[in-house]
């Protein structure tokens, strides 16, 4: 419990998460360079972070979304060049999606126009403080992860 309301300690806590995102969230939907939404950002995002090629089913799981509506997703980044997909070898009605370099340069530029805003934030707030939050928002995130259906 808190003092400021009888809530649950963990409602508080992941409500204060939601509202963070929700803030961030409208941060970056505003600085997303060439026409990019959120959703393309975050695909890019992931490539980023994770490497590799991946299924759309695999990317669709991962998003936490349908399979069509990663379909969409990554139909219009392809046509933007941002993505490539090509036929599963393993699988001939599959596909396998990976980031092109210029995906990586649009997800990149998309990166450097939140700069104004986290230097904003980095005056806010000491580094050292976000360096020592990070290890556990990232056990959060992975337990999640992996306690989801």
């Amino acid at each position: 419990m808190t003092a400021k309301n009888a809530d649950p300690l963990l409602y508080v806590f992941f409500n204060e998460i939601g509202i963070i995102n929700q803030l961030i969230t409208t941060q970056l939907e505003r600085s997303l360079p060439d026409g990019l939404r959120l959703s393309h950002f975050s695909v890019l995002s992931n490539f980023v972070r994770l490497g590799g090629t991946r299924t759309p089913a695999q990317l669709a799981s991962a998003f936490q979304v349908t399979k069509g509506a990663m379909t969409n997703t990554l139909q219009k980044l392809e046509a933007k060049g941002l993505v490539r997909i090509k036929s599963n070898p393993d699988d001939g009605r599959g596909k396998l999606v990976s980031i092109t370099e210029k995906g990586r340069r649009v997800r990149n530029k998309a990166v450097t126009a939140l700069a104004p805003s986290f230097a904003e934030f980095e005056k806010a707030f000491a580094k050292r403080d976000v360096k020592e939050a990070l290890p556990f928002l990232q056990e959060v995130r992975a337990y999640l992860d992996t306690a989801r259906d």
